[in-house]
């Protein structure tokens, strides 16, 4: 990975954009980045074809990035574990919006692991819309 991240002279590769995505994690506040130990962050070309059809997108390059698994708050230790808890991001997508916006892309990417990790706490979109909308006033 290049040493600035804002100065890619190729498309940030799916290693790229995991090690940024590593990096964003490690800013996380560390009570809260404790409580994603055992989360997996997985970054992935593109949405696959399942998960398009289950949020009907009308494109791959509509979704960012996406959590799965079962919130924190909806958690039981009596429940045996089904599947682990996982945040995607999607890389192309990404990179598309990166691209499109001329934000840091390290911020994009920041911004999309937080908010996934915001579903992994249980918050739902209006949740976070509102926190960040609470953030940017003060």
């Amino acid at each position: 990975m290049p040493d600035d991240p804002r100065r890619f002279t190729t498309p940030p590769s799916l290693a790229d954009v995991d090690a940024l995505a590593r990096a964003a994690l490690d800013t996380i506040p560390a009570p809260l980045r404790q409580r994603t130990e055992g989360l997996v962050i997985r970054v992935e070309e593109f949405p696959d074809e399942e998960v398009c059809a289950e949020m009907d997108l009308d494109s791959p390059f509509d979704l960012l990035g996406l959590y799965q698994g079962v919130a924190l708050p909806y958690k039981s230790v009596a429940d045996a574990p089904q599947h682990l808890d996982m945040v995607f991001l999607y890389r192309a997508p990404i990179l598309d919006y990166w691209c499109e916006t001329g934000e840091d892309l390290t911020h994009v990417i920041r911004h999309v692991l937080i908010h996934e990790i915001g579903h992994h706490f249980g918050f739902s979109d209006a949740d976070m819309e509102a926190i960040e909308a609470l953030a940017e006033e003060g």
